[in-house]
């Protein structure tokens, strides 16, 4: 992996369908590759059901916007051309490539079929609620625009578990096909959520099928040999099988040695993430869920959320080198299925955490960085930017962590032999704070400013490594040395508002002691709780942060 890589995720839900995303990302990579993105994980480029699907209502799998089907050539995003030469222009300049692989369901059948299925109870997909009965689902995938080119596979309903919908009675609803070796995975291979959450959308792929595994392992390895992809971003793992995909990766790894694996199993149970990875050999990184629901309750409390313990049940505490951090991506948009979008008063203290921190891959959502039209969302562009330089700067050497109290936290980064010139990082949810912390005694008499020009005036290094850091209310600084400022540009605001600051020492951990051992004689002490942050300081505009 590479040195404090980070990921972009380079689309969003509400993308205008024109067929340009491509073309964009192309011509963006130069860029992308400047400010510090190590990997991109792009948007399903697989034909889905019209040309403005998303990508998550996938058709051909075999179709990457080349043959006219579904009444389009190309995809929401492009044509194949357009599509290799993003890839093509993205390595050129170091940067991963990565793969959507949507390989829960299909849907947009061609044609109907008559079989046997169950209905079933939606919230307990256990419990049969009807006997089994005739119904025509869509469920007959034959390509007639692909005509059989790259592969000549037939899905019919042998190839699916369940489908939504009776044509015969126009009845929508959950439907387990019935037959021999048929029926939902085994509780044990998918999430427990509504009973068994093997069955989400469209017609569901029954992997118990060798046929289907075989097909599917096919195409991955096509996939790969066709566009000299990087690796995946795989959709939707609570619904499929872990068997098959641990079976997938393996397989594929066997020609491609050197792919990187991402998976989205969108839970906050640290256990049910901790068996998954486990289940499938840790050949797969997954997407921190738990962080981002933790950062969208933080942000939804204001002062009342302790944030001593925001990283509580996170990957990023609990498996860190397995860990994708991400502060909200296309599911968590604004009306989206899983909208849980976390306030943007909170977003700069939440992407300075996952950026400036030694573990996890770091992801900057697209509609963060360039903006979400469809909801006037102006995204934070110039603050990722700071963020990204002190990553690419800054971000280095040990980490030394301050989640010690219930508002103000920081962390520090002392940096190393080939990048020394570390970083404080000190954030509240409450009113103005100051917080000692410990940055290596080899920056003693430094003088340090806040990067992201919110505070004026320096804090000194002092001789035992530490200095008193501060942070207006509602919001976060990242202290660097002045002398190794010229990268990061911002104007601060005035000092005055710390004359009645809290201030928290806290307690010499033993690791610090060990370091710099004077600081084990200094005075500590609390600080009392915050007042309740007043509105028009604790949301700090965008532009601002």
């Amino acid at each position: 992996m590479v040195m404090n890589g980070v990921l972009m995720q380079y689309f969003e839900w509400d993308l205008p369908d024109d067929g340009k995303l491509w073309q964009h990302l192309a011509e963006d990579a130069e860029h992308l590759a400047e400010i510090g993105i190590s990997h991109i994980w792009m948007p399903p480029a697989t034909k889905g059901q019209s040309s403005g699907d998303v990508g998550y209502g996938v058709y051909d799998l075999f179709d990457i916007g080349e043959f006219d089907q579904k009444g389009t050539v190309r995809t929401k995003y492009g044509t194949r051309e357009e599509y290799q030469a993003a890839i093509d222009a993205l390595q050129a300049h170091g940067i991963w490539a990565l793969a959507d692989a949507v390989l829960n369901h299909k849907g947009g059948a061609d044609e109907t079929e008559i079989f046997q299925a169950y209905p079933v109870n939606p919230n307990n997909r256990q419990e049969k609620i009807g006997e089994a009965r005739d119904i025509e689902g869509w469920t007959k995938f034959n390509f007639p625009g692909r005509q059989g080119k790259y592969s000549d596979f037939i899905w019919d309903f042998n190839c699916f578990s369940g489908t939504d919908f009776d044509n015969k009675t126009g009845e929508s609803g959950i439907f387990m096909i019935k037959g021999e070796n048929k029926g939902w995975a085994d509780n044990e291979e998918v999430d427990s959520e509504n009973g068994n959450f093997d069955y989400l959308m469209f017609a569901d792929i029954d992997y118990s099928n060798p046929h289907v595994q075989e097909e599917v392992i096919k195409w991955g390895n096509w996939y790969l040999d066709n566009f000299n992809l990087n690796g995946f971003r795989m959709d939707a793992l609570k619904h499929i099988e872990f068997s098959f995909i641990d079976k997938f990766i393996t397989a594929l790894r066997e020609t491609h040695p050197d792919i990187y694996v991402i998976g989205e199993y969108w839970q906050s149970n640290q256990g049910v993430l901790f068996d998954y990875l486990e289940e499938t050999d840790y050949q797969i990184d997954l997407f921190d869920v738990a962080l981002h629901h933790r950062f969208k309750k933080a942000a939804s409390s204001w002062d009342q959320f302790d944030m001593g313990s925001l990283l509580e049940g996170s990957l990023l505490q609990g498996r860190p080198n397995m860990a994708v951090t991400f502060v909200d991506n296309h599911d968590s948009q604004p009306g989206q299925a899983l909208e849980s979008w976390v306030d943007e008063w909170f977003k700069p203290i939440a992407y300075a955490i996952i950026l400036l921190n030694k573990s996890g891959l770091p992801t900057i959502f697209y509609g963060d960085y360039y903006g979400i039209e469809s909801i006037h969302f102006k995204g934070f562009r110039e603050t990722l930017d700071t963020l990204l330089a002190l990553r690419r700067e800054n971000a280095y050497g040990d980490q030394h962590d301050y989640f010690d109290h219930k508002n103000c936290i920081g962390y520090t980064r002392t940096g190393d032999d080939e990048h020394p010139n570390g970083l404080a990082f000190i954030a509240t949810n409450g009113n103005h704070a100051k917080k000692r912390m410990y940055v290596g005694e080899l920056h003693a008499g430094e003088e340090w400013i806040d990067a992201m020009g919110e505070i004026q005036g320096s804090v000194r290094i002092e001789e035992d490594g530490t200095g008193v850091f501060k942070v207006h209310s509602g919001s976060m600084s990242v202290w660097i040395n002045k002398e190794d400022a010229e990268h990061i540009e911002g104007e601060a605001d005035n000092d005055e508002a710390f004359e009645d600051a809290n201030y928290h020492e806290p307690e010499v951990t033993e690791e610090v002691a060990a370091e710099a051992a004077e600081v084990a004689d200094a005075e500590t002490s609390e600080v009392d709780a915050p007042e309740e942050v007043p509105a028009d300081e604790a949301e700090v505009p965008a532009e601002n942060v």
